[in-house]
């Protein structure tokens, strides 16, 4: 049997290390920072072993290579010549998802020299940026919940399905409480019937069919979410192609329990199935009246 081999890589922060665990977790032999001198020869012994049982191989590969990492090029094209067929899977998240979460562990980045984290992962971007170029799958993990994430790389190393490189997050909001600051398209749905002064749908959300068939049940609502899917599809392919990773598509009402989740889960339903991407649906808001009343 052929051996699968997969090169787990990315920027500090991003996931790289729960990767890994999860890859082991469903089967794969997973070896971490092994040094990149001793890559070859471990694939070589591996993949010629008559004996080896091990088909399918995780290496974890980053900036604590050091100036090492350079040669990995080299090893990389050597292995192609080998005839060893290889995947690269890279994990990634924006600056700021970054920062917060060394912040959040306190830990030091491994470019950062006692220095601010942003120079680091600056750094790091520049380190990486072969690999990200060559990568087969890239993962964007600034929106990935860890079951998200787990159930993505089972879907691409367990049951073998294509992978959609573009994931798509609809995210309902309220205007009071702030645009979101990921937010790559904003779509302000106030100008449509608020179903919060109709006494019976006040403490219902757009989750509900009450206040859904409120919403959907005039022409305005139908006619915009018409042709904000049509804009939406038309986007996709484009963004696709520009090599898009993330996508976050924010529908907001005032206070995001209404009318932006009746829009936003309209939305996520018609693009549900598509082709080429992922599709996931976040309600930020949704409960935050109910709990501003409690306290």
């Amino acid at each position: 049997m052929a051996l699968q081999l997969v090169f787990v890589t990315g920027m500090s922060g991003a996931g790289k290390s729960t990767a890994l665990k999860m890859l082991e977790d469903i089967g794969f032999f997973c070896i971490d920072n092994l040094p990149i001198p001793l890559i070859g020869k471990f694939v070589q012994l591996t993949a010629d072993g008559e004996e080896s049982k091990i088909t399918q191989v995780a290496m974890g590969v980053d900036v604590r290579s050091g100036e090492k990492l350079a040669d990995l090029r080299s090893v990389l094209d050597e292995l192609s010549e080998g005839g060893v067929d290889y995947k690269i899977l890279f994990l990634d998240a924006d600056g700021s998802t970054l920062v917060k979460r060394y912040k959040e562990t306190r830990r030091s980045h491994p470019l950062a020299r006692n220095g601010r984290i942003e120079a680091g992962i600056a750094e790091e971007r520049q380190c990486l940026a072969f690999l990200k170029n060559e990568s087969d799958y890239i993962l964007d993990t600034s929106q990935l919940l860890t079951r998200e994430l787990r159930a993505e790389l089972e879907r691409i190393f367990v049951h073998n399905e294509n992978f959609k490189s573009l994931m798509i997050t609809v995210l309902s909001f309220g205007f009071k409480y702030g645009i979101p600051a990921d937010a790559d398209l904003v779509f302000d749905v106030r100008f449509l019937p608020n179903p919060y002064y109709i006494p019976e749908l006040r403490a219902q959300t757009g989750k509900d069919a009450p206040v859904h068939d409120f919403v959907m049940k005039y022409d305005i609502s139908r006619v915009f979410i018409e042709k904000l899917v049509d804009l939406i599809r038309f986007l996709i392919p484009n963004y696709i192609e520009e090599g898009k990773n993330q996508l976050v598509i924010s529908v907001g009402c005032t206070g995001g329990k209404h009318r932006s989740v009746t829009l936003a889960e309209e939305l996520f339903d018609r693009l549900n199935g598509g082709e080429g991407y992922g599709l996931r649906i976040e309600h930020r808001d949704i409960d935050k009246d109910s709990l501003r009343k409690k306290v």
